[in-house]
């Protein structure tokens, strides 16, 4: 299967949405979704590059809208300086602290969410942040929810780009991906190792130096360094 980063290259070259495909309101979804097992049997890390190549799903007002997850970062808990949980078990951060799976949103400057799944034990306080997605359906609706002079390959590169472009809000914050009727994760594609890179995390004061940050290699809608330019976008199976 043809995975992320090659699907909307005609649209990066246009600019314009007007080739994407239409979410249809009202529609019972009925979802391939990954169960609890796949975020239960894998530590923060492994689960970071096991994303990669998931697809992200959001179901709202009955439009479904959805990206191929292309960049991640890791946090680990207590130990970890950048990481929510440590400073302990507070009412912000409680559903870290749940079992892994949990979906935990975010709010940063007061206006911007951020999306991330719980990892580790129950009680470790560790998930991760998806940082980018291409996307892949409802891309009509994403440029309305992200303003219409926002362009296509901005849609949904970087954590709070993609929250509004796919609805996504602190309301979310408590649900469970693998039984969520509103945000949830399918397998999709998957990437080889020589198709992922590593680096620090970005965007944080602490702990920047920790290779905890998981991206597809030369793909144009990663948020960070090392994304392709947009015309050259190469096919990844």
């Amino acid at each position: 299967m043809t995975g992320g980063c090659e699907i909307l290259a005609v649209m990066v070259a246009s600019q314009s949405p007007s080739s994407a495909r239409k979410s249809v309101p009202g529609r019972v979804f009925k979802p391939r979704r990954l169960t609890n097992d796949f975020y239960e049997g894998e530590r923060t890390e492994t689960l970071a590059r096991s994303l990669l190549g998931a697809r992200l799903v959001t179901v709202s007002r009955g439009v479904r809208t959805s990206g191929v997850i292309v960049e991640v970062e890791a946090y680990l808990g207590v130990n970890d300086p950048a990481c929510h949980a440590a400073r302990g078990l507070t009412k912000r951060n409680a559903v870290m602290f749940r079992a892994p799976g949990h979906c935990y949103v975010y709010l940063i400057y007061g206006m911007y969410h951020c999306v991330n799944v719980v990892s580790d034990p129950e009680g470790i306080g560790s998930a991760v942040l998806i940082r980018a997605v291409e996307p892949l359906e409802g891309l009509e609706v994403m440029q309305r929810r992200r303003g219409r002079s926002i362009k296509p390959i901005d849609l949904a590169r970087g954590p709070g780009r993609l929250c509004e472009a796919l609805a996504i809000s602190t309301g979310m914050s408590g649900e469970h991906f693998a039984h969520s009727s509103r945000i949830w994760i399918e397998p999709y594609t998957t990437f080889a190792p020589s198709q992922v890179g590593v680096s620090g995390r970005i965007g944080i004061s602490a702990g920047q130096e920790m290779p905890l940050r998981f991206f597809v290699n030369d793909c144009a809608w990663v948020s960070g360094k090392n994304a392709a330019v947009p015309g050259r976008i190469k096919r990844y199976r």
